[in-house]
């Protein structure tokens, strides 16, 4: 037990570590936001002495903050919505025909674009999109499912390996076509991992910043909002309350939808846990 201390103690101050560079962002965030120029220039760190909201009013005073929250929404939830339905179909094509070589070679193949990092894709991806004329969000849209097709069909793959096949075959003595089969059968039992890709998928295309950069700066009607705090920043200067009220308008409706999807995940790992 004493050797065991010592552990525990490193153990401690690495988790405490661990909530501090959490915490203090989000902090920082929420603090600034509420603070006016001068008292940030004063203290940046200190707490406001009163909710100074302008900030908050010159945001969302801007002539286009609405267009931009609309084409984030469009994007995010468009992308997303097809990523939960079209990635379980593919994966659950190839983990049922795992012994065909064609599924095999497909497999192979969309597992090592996990490896191939974006910087090697992203002068070849601009051009490309720009020569077919999809520098838009559409384009966007289909950027997003494919580059997440990769992490996905590697997750699911393994996921229903685990679904008994017992189901199913009871599920096609019963009458069941393939389409029927896997919409109320299937589906429904890897709930969690369509939950896990959901969270995964919605943090980064909602938060991502270098693809939107890349496809939409061409005409600023299709800007998303992290393009649209980047413009907080001038040749000289950062406007930080402007910016860090920006971000919390991101950061909210992420944390709302994580604290509701993560229940999923949770009731996921502990389905199996404890025999009937």
């Amino acid at each position: 037990m004493k050797k065991a201390r010592p552990v525990i103690i490193v153990s401690y101050i690495i988790a405490i570590i661990g909530v501090g560079l959490i915490v203090f962002p989000l902090y920082l965030t929420v603090v600034v936001a509420f603070k006016s120029p001068a008292e940030s220039a004063v203290n940046f760190f200190t707490p406001p002495a009163t909710l100074y909201l302008d900030n908050f009013k010159k945001v969302m005073g801007n002539a286009h903050f609405f267009q931009y929250v609309q084409n984030s929404l469009f994007i995010t939830i468009v992308s997303v919505g097809v990523i939960a339905v079209f990635i379980p179909m593919v994966a659950y094509s190839i983990s049922r025909n795992s012994r065909s070589r064609y599924y095999k070679f497909l497999y192979l193949y969309l597992v090592s674009g996990v490896f191939v990092p974006f910087q090697v894709l992203m002068v070849p991806l601009a051009h490309f999109t720009s020569r077919i004329g999809l520098m838009n969000r559409l384009g966007l849209v289909i950027i997003y499912i494919t580059y997440a097709l990769c992490q996905g069909v590697f997750l699911f793959v393994a996921y229903f390996k685990a679904v008994p096949l017992e189901i199913e075959e009871a599920a096609e003595i019963d009458g069941c076509g393939v389409v029927s089969l896997f919409f109320r059968i299937v589906y429904p039992l890897v709930k969690p991992m369509t939950a896990t890709i959901i969270i995964l998928n919605t943090l980064w295309i909602w938060n991502d910043f270098l693809l939107p950069l890349i496809i939409l700066n061409r005409q600023a009607s299709f800007w998303t909002l992290p393009l649209f705090q980047y413009n907080f920043k001038s040749q000289f200067t950062f406007d930080y309350n402007l910016a860090f009220a920006s971000f919390l308008f991101s950061i909210v409706p992420m944390l709302v939808f994580y604290a509701f999807l993560q229940r999923y995940i949770i009731e996921g790992l502990t389905a199996g846990s404890v025999k009937s």
